[in-house]
């Protein structure tokens, strides 16, 4: 089934980028942590400086166009001021784990010619100075944290923006020069897809597939400018990848911080309203809920099990477009009090809505968090078409489904129950893998996924599964693709299925 056809509203990333930087200047953009675990604010304005300079730097020290720069660094803001750099240079973002290995990282710097590696600190920087007899194309480390070594192979980012700063002034007019000549079908990410066999194939991510996503989600009003994102998520992965580019078109304050182990503490010290997650942080969230339930026994357990079932009645009620009244509303109100308040309370208090993606989410989960008044929308995605394809809307949602195909995004299913993708989000093929290639995108355009699904008539489609099944257009159900894995864990995943929904998708990988 088709869905609406969008019209690119910006060329690439940089002019979506400065857009937002020269119409916001001075509004928040970003939100990170010193290493005394103090926040710290950055407005658009200076993002937008420190990209300029990022970007000139590179022009510096000999990047040329549609060259790749990689960045091995953990979420936090420094990542999406690289990557707007790195694009704002008119280069192209290889995205490289901060788990992986040095043999990873060697495979995939030089699989994708990569020039230039920006690495976090001095433990990552070793990973490739330990394979620098195998890396004869890499021109220079930048390490964001540390310093430049003495023969000069390695930079400091200090040094690199040091760089730009004199080049900018010595090249006047240059840096926006090169920016206009990017174009909508240029390369500007390659996301390493690790495969069930054979070695990780590098997927391209074109300008037009990311400000392609972004409309999508300025247009679904997911994300906006009155709220707060929490992004913790592996910017290596599509998921918070298409998370970062949302956040950038709609000009919305963002946390970045990938700490893990701080989540729930930085979760209430910052009260976000959107969090993008993968299904193995709700389980936890499930599972600590209930056991913690059951050990305080007795009249705690008894009112924990009764709040759940007016929540679940209040749930059913808002599924079908309709609010609580009367009694039901009034013992709501006491639920929220003597339980969903303390639930939500770990959250930060003012979570609207968390965006599900990356494997299948358990529809007995969602609908138990929704009971809690915490609602979450699951989605669905690959690596291959810029993560987001299908996605539950706040105010359209059903449990295990994926929801219905964001605007622009056209699907159906094949006659063996495969669900096939195209539009504009759809990638241009894996990285100098013409034959591999070929068995997931046929001419015309669609992409293979590997999951099997079904289409409902809303459009909506349900969990997908190993070949793959979905529903599009209307809401689709999805199973497992064989393109890219998707896996619960966001720590190193290949190809993600990212926000949109399904029944009950899964994600598998060619």
């Amino acid at each position: 089934m088709a869905n609406a056809e969008t019209t690119a509203s910006f060329k690439s990333v940089p002019e979506m980028w400065h857009h937002r930087v020269r119409s916001t200047p001075d509004a928040d953009a970003m939100y990170g942590r010193r290493p005394d675990k103090s926040w710290y604010t950055l407005t658009w304005g200076e993002c937008g400086a420190r990209a300029r300079n990022i970007a000139c730097g590179l022009h510096a020290v000999g990047l040329e166009k549609k060259q790749r720069v990689a960045i091995l660094c953990s979420t936090r803001p420094e990542w999406v001021i690289i990557d707007m750099g790195i694009l704002c240079a008119t280069g192209a973002t290889t995205t490289i784990y901060p788990s992986n290995t040095p043999e990873d990282c060697e495979y995939i710097i030089n699989d994708s010619e990569t020039r230039f590696v920006f690495a976090e600190n001095q433990k990552q920087a070793d990973k490739l100075i330990s394979q620098r007899d195998k890396l004869p194309g890499l021109k220079n480390i930048i390490l964001v944290d540390g310093k430049g070594s003495a023969d000069g192979f390695v930079l400091s980012l200090e040094e690199l923006e040091a760089k730009g700063k004199q080049w900018d002034v010595a090249n006047p007019g240059e840096y926006d020069a090169a920016i206009n000549i990017l174009g909508p079908d240029d390369l500007a990410t390659l996301i390493y897809t690790s495969g069930t066999t054979g070695k990780p194939k590098g997927v391209m991510l074109v300008h037009d597939c990311w400000v392609f996503e972004a409309e999508a989600i300025d247009r679904l009003g997911l994300l906006g400018p009155s709220g707060k994102q929490y992004l913790f998520l592996p910017l290596a992965h599509s998921f918070a990848k298409v998370l970062e580019c949302g956040f950038i078109r709609v000009g919305m304050p963002t946390v970045v911080d990938g700490d893990l182990d701080s989540l729930v503490p930085n979760l209430q010290a910052t009260q976000p309203t959107v969090m993008g997650a993968v299904p193995r942080i709700f389980e936890k969230v499930y599972n600590k809920v209930v056991s913690g339930a059951k050990e305080g026994g007795g009249i705690k357990y008894a009112i924990f099990k009764w709040a759940i079932g007016v929540g679940g009645e209040v749930s059913r009620l808002r599924q079908a477009g309709q609010e609580p009244s009367g009694l039901l509303a009034l013992k709501h109100k006491l639920a929220d009090k003597l339980v969903f308040s303390k639930l939500k309370a770990l959250f930060g208090g003012r979570i609207k809505y968390f965006v599900s993606g990356g494997a299948p989410l358990s529809k007995e989960i969602a609908e138990f968090l929704h009971a809690a008044d915490i609602l979450v929308l699951e989605g669905y995605g690959l690596t291959e078409s810029s993560a987001a394809s299908f996605v539950n809307r706040p105010d359209q949602f059903k449990f295990g489904t994926v929801g219905v195909a964001l605007p622009g995004v056209k699907a159906k299913i094949a006659s063996d129950g495969e669900i096939l993708l195209s539009g504009r989000g759809v990638m241009r093929g894996y990285y100098n893998r013409p034959e591999d290639t070929k068995e997931v995108l046929s001419d015309d355009g669609w992409l293979h996924t590997g999951d099997i699904g079904t289409l409902t008539a809303k459009g909506s489609s349900r969990s997908p599964t190993a070949k793959r099944t979905s529903s599009s257009p209307p809401a689709a159900k999805t199973s497992r693709p064989r393109r890219s894995r998707t896996s619960s864990r966001p720590a190193r995943p290949t190809s993600p299925r990212s926000s949109c929904t399904a029944t009950n998708a899964t994600s598998a990988s060619r």
